[in-house]
């Protein structure tokens, strides 16, 4: 019989290999690119990700035959309900391909919801929906960009198999730049019923505090009637602002004004996965210099739209349909700045978000990933393959 335990996370020994498990179980998985340790501590650090505040929660380890094997967090939100969803969330859920260090870690973090009064659990959100959110089902072979979450496939079929069903899908798409793209054609802007109203304007690095104030309120704006939302804050996004301008291009950022007022904006990365794949997750002693050199000088083949918020008043209405077209106008534009890239990512779209995917599908985008987020009942008996809603 095989020695399988479930460890809390306590102590900076432990917390640094939570951080490691995905690329010490998963290294070598066609489809896996190690994120950097450094950026993982910033993400599942308390004392570092303001949205542990909000929430009460706990991390595991598991071990199998004294070998980490897996991990899973727990979390249950104090003051705010998830719209839609369950305030009781799990996240972070890697395993070893193993039935029984799979079920050991999900029993694990179901008692720990149930004895805090939970009865339904969502997830996964890692640790949240601003962060990392979902299951990779479907795009395994497709190109892994930096901070979207892999898993090999053996994990929804175990999800399934513990009685966990689909609460919603979240879909990115791929653009792939055209010779068109990089064509210079005038575009609606140039139109002379939209030449005065519509402008874009690039976002100010420099003054990034100034702007953030903006960029929170246009995307709580844009999300606050999607299932699964929670107020995105001002304190989550400067937690992540200052490396934006490390990594974002200068051309990276802009915003949408219609009628002097902004109402969209968007935040485009390279894909840094590109650059980290051989550092194995470690910056030293040898890996700090080739980022700084490679993130000044690689000539990226993709890029991936991280953030993106349209304000909800324009919403299916035909200045609006304006404004995504002034936008997807002014991301070819961009483009052809940078020669190499061949295509963008376009992430995070729930599925019955038809206002934003129809624009993005009409623009010649196609589905590349679908990543799903389970729930179970756990009020119920324990079941081998019950619903969840």
């Amino acid at each position: 019989m095989a020695d399988i335990k479930i460890v809390p996370v306590k102590g900076l020994g432990a917390f640094l290999e939570f951080c490691r498990v995905p690329r010490l179980i998963y290294k070598g998985q066609k489809g896996f690119s190690p994120p950097l340790d450094a950026e993982r501590w910033t993400l599942h650090g308390s004392k570092l990700n303001p949205h542990f505040k909000s929430v009460d929660w706990q991390a595991w380890l598991a071990y199998k035959d004294g070998k980490v094997a897996g991990r899973i967090q727990a979390q249950i939100y104090k003051d705010v309900v998830p719209l839609g969803a369950s305030p009781a969330q799990f996240g972070c859920l890697d395993c070893i391909e193993d039935e029984a260090v799979f079920a050991a870690l999900l029993e694990t973090a179901e008692t720990w919801l149930r004895d805090r009064g939970a009865s339904l659990v969502h997830g996964p959100f890692s640790p949240s929906i601003w962060s990392e959110m979902g299951m990779l089902v479907d795009g395994f072979s497709a190109v892994p960009m930096f901070l979207m979450p892999w898993n090999p496939s053996y994990l929804p079929a175990m999800m399934e198999r513990r009685g966990y069903g689909k609460a919603r899908d979240v879909i990115s798409y791929r653009y792939v730049i055209s010779d068109k793209d990089k064509t210079n054609t005038p575009g609606i802007i140039a139109r002379p019923e939209w030449r005065e109203r519509l402008k874009i304007r690039t976002l100010d690095l420099n003054n990034i505090k100034a702007e953030a104030a903006l960029i929170v309120d246009i995307f709580n704006d844009a999300w606050r009637e999607n299932w699964g939302f929670v107020p995105f804050t001002h304190e989550e996004f400067m937690a992540s602002a200052d490396s934006l301008k490390y990594v974002m291009p200068p051309e990276g950022g802009f915003m949408v004004e219609l009628d002097g007022v902004p109402q969209a904006f968007a935040i485009v990365l390279p894909n840094l996965n590109e650059i980290l794949a051989d550092l194995d997750g470690k910056l030293l002693p040898f890996g700090l210099p080739k980022v700084v050199s490679r993130v000044r000088n690689h000539q990226y083949k993709s890029m991936r739209m991280a953030l993106f918020g349209l304000r909800r008043a324009l919403h299916r209405k035909a200045v609006g349909g304006a404004v995504i077209l002034a936008f997807i106008e002014e991301c070819r534009r961009r483009a052809r700045q940078f020669p190499s890239v061949e295509h963008c990512e376009f992430g995070w779209v729930l599925e019955d978000n038809l206002g934003m995917r129809r624009p993005i599908e009409l623009s010649g985008a196609e589905i590349d990933k679908v990543h799903r987020i389970y729930g179970k009942d756990l009020s119920a008996a324990a079941a081998p393959r019950a619903a969840a809603a």
